[in-house]
């Protein structure tokens, strides 16, 4: 072989090498370079858990039912609770829904049900909240029926509600109620409210509670 073979074979070689050695570094660092792995956020755990899955809610009129019988389809189905706080279903007709938990209402359909099938296997899902309702009226951006969530305020409420007009007398808000079957006024000072000052006119709302912003 000439000497310019000789050198270009060796220049080769030493070409070669380079990346070879940068990856073996690159594994000695690797075993000896400990780091602490940030924890994955799973973003179902992040999330709120639903209203409609509170073991301790009580339906009420105009809530939506999932009724699942296990392995008996022509009674598994979606009901709305009537006004009168009932429900229908095939075989059983009127059950009693208002006032109880869905597993209360689930007992009382497995119970119904042990005339026509052998240990039914009964599942009661709310899948739409209607009765827990509040209403925001008079001068304010998006006035209507609103969702009543979880110790919801009155200066919750209005937050959610599109702002005041130019014409809203802030000053004299009020909440209408409904105590012992009597209609019961209680006044809201939003100017102080929001300050600070009268909290006690900062009330928990109940269903059906209506806020008049005159």
């Amino acid at each position: 072989m000439t000497k310019w073979g000789r050198a270009g074979t060796v220049l080769l070689l030493a070409l070669l090498a380079i990346p070879l050695a940068g990856q073996e570094s690159s594994t000695k660092k690797g075993k000896t370079d400990k780091r602490q792995s940030v924890p994955s956020v799973n973003a179902e755990d992040s999330k709120p858990v639903p209203a409609t899955t509170d073991p301790g809610y009580l339906i009420g009129p105009q809530d939506e039912l999932n009724i699942s019988v296990w392995k008996e389809p022509e009674v598994t189905r979606t009901v709305p609770v009537r006004p009168d706080g009932k429900i229908s279903l095939p075989l059983i007709n009127d059950v009693q829904a208002a006032g109880l938990t869905p597993l209360q209402l689930s007992k009382a359909i497995t119970e119904k049900l042990t005339k026509y099938f052998t240990d039914p296997q009964v599942t009661v899902i709310v899948t739409a909240i209607n009765s827990r309702r509040i209403f925001i009226l008079g001068e304010v951006g998006r006035p209507g029926a609103y969702p009543l969530l979880p110790d919801m305020t009155v200066l919750q409420a209005l937050s959610g509600a599109g702002g005041f007009s130019q014409f809203a007398n802030l000053k004299g808000i009020y909440v209408l109620c409904n105590e012992s079957g009597k209609q019961v006024k209680y006044p809201f000072n939003y100017k102080e409210v929001i300050k600070g000052f009268r909290p006690e006119q900062n009330i928990v709302l109940k269903p059906g509670d209506t806020v008049v912003v005159p």
